[in-house]
């Protein structure tokens, strides 16, 4: 494998991992942030406190708050900024990046006000073709990787060259092994939505309920992924796979999860203000269920989960009401359903959603 110099961008506990897993793999790695306290940090005491606590990082990560220095002579960028940011950060570093250099990235959300995918704003601000930006995405907890627990993620481009690219760059034998797919729309959309069920699942523990209250939200909350995501033009097969089942799993099942925190909060009676506050880091699951909400209406598919954590976060529903409402729903035949994962052509307007 030839060696490769990227840039990391931004310095988080995502970016971090994954800037640890470049520098095992024996590439050269600048990471970038807009904080001169956390740069040095990394550089000098080889930590990321705020991020990774307790975490120590590899010598071969250079932090700095230099953006053409981290991306002028890459050749390949790791955007890892959260979806509220990454237009801005995707701006800065146009000017400096190289025209040949593989662009990749790992968020999961949308952007809130356009609506669109991370890999369409990427293209759109760097000026590349959208068919060939890399997503990576799939079941994966910084706080594993950073120690070097075995992961298993995937990469999705339209151009499965550059797919292939991003999994020479990322893949060892010893505990980051990576699967490459076509369905960019499918890998984007899953990873972004299963923020939302992970907050349900949150609450769903926050208010004291067991295992089968959070085996019938996760159930449900893939049927509802999957028909926003088929709806959108993806493949149903990708959210039966790591982009889909395998992330909303870990997501909705670890306290590692800072969407599955937040709902915890939320369920003991915490206003949404105070809990972000208390997090300290993004929650991209309440920006993106407000992304779903309009998603769903556009797209004319009814997602109940997803409607009633709306209207918990931005509707002063009490979480005991939102569980109300969701069983006391219509009742339906789950059979209708699965539909969705055998019909790539399934018109969503005639399947009845249920719970």
């Amino acid at each position: 494998m030839a060696l490769k110099k990227v840039a990391v961008i931004v310095a988080g506990s995502w970016g971090t991992a994954l800037a640890r897993v470049l520098v095992d793999n024996g590439h050269i790695v600048k990471l970038w942030t807009r904080n001169a306290e956390q740069a040095a940090q990394i550089n000098q005491e080889r930590r990321n406190e705020k991020f990774l606590p307790g975490a120590l990082l590899p010598e071969g990560i250079t932090a700095t708050t230099d953006m053409a220095y981290a991306v002028s002579d890459a050749e390949a960028v790791l955007f890892v900024a959260p979806s509220s940011a990454m237009r801005d950060v995707a701006q800065q570093a146009s000017g400096s990046l190289p025209k040949d250099a593989l662009v990749i990235h790992a968020t999961k959300g949308f952007e809130s006000d356009t609506l669109k995918r991370m890999s369409t704003v990427l293209a759109e601000e760097l000026g590349r073709p959208e068919q060939q930006i890399v997503v990576l995405s799939g079941p994966s907890h910084a706080e594993e990787v950073i120690n070097r627990h075995p992961t298993t993620i995937v990469v999705a481009s339209k151009e499965i060259s550059f797919a292939e690219a991003a999994q020479d760059l990322f893949m060892n034998d010893a505990y980051f092994r990576v699967y490459t797919n076509s369905d960019v729309i499918g890998v984007e959309t899953a990873g972004a939505i299963k923020n939302i069920i992970a907050l349900g699942a949150g609450l769903s523990d926050g208010l004291g309920f067991g295992d089968n209250a959070k085996a019938a939200l996760i159930t449900r909350g893939l049927a509802e992924i999957s028909r926003l995501g088929v709806a959108m033009g993806a493949n149903p097969l990708t959210f039966a796979g790591l982009a889909g089942v395998g992330d909303l799993i870990v997501t909705c099942t670890s306290q590692h999860s800072r969407n599955w925190r937040a709902g915890s909060m939320l369920a003991q009676g915490l206003p949404l203000s105070d809990v972000l506050e208390r997090m300290g880091m993004v929650v991209e699951g309440v920006r993106t269920t407000k992304a779903a909400h309009v998603l769903a209406n556009k797209h004319h598919v009814e997602m109940p989960i997803t409607d009633q954590l709306f209207a918990v976060l931005f509707e002063n529903t009490s979480p005991e009401q939102a569980v109300g409402a969701l069983m006391g729903r219509v009742r339906t035949h789950e059979n209708e359903q699965q539909a969705v994962f055998h019909n790539k052509s399934i018109n969503p307007d005639q399947v009845n959603p249920g719970l």
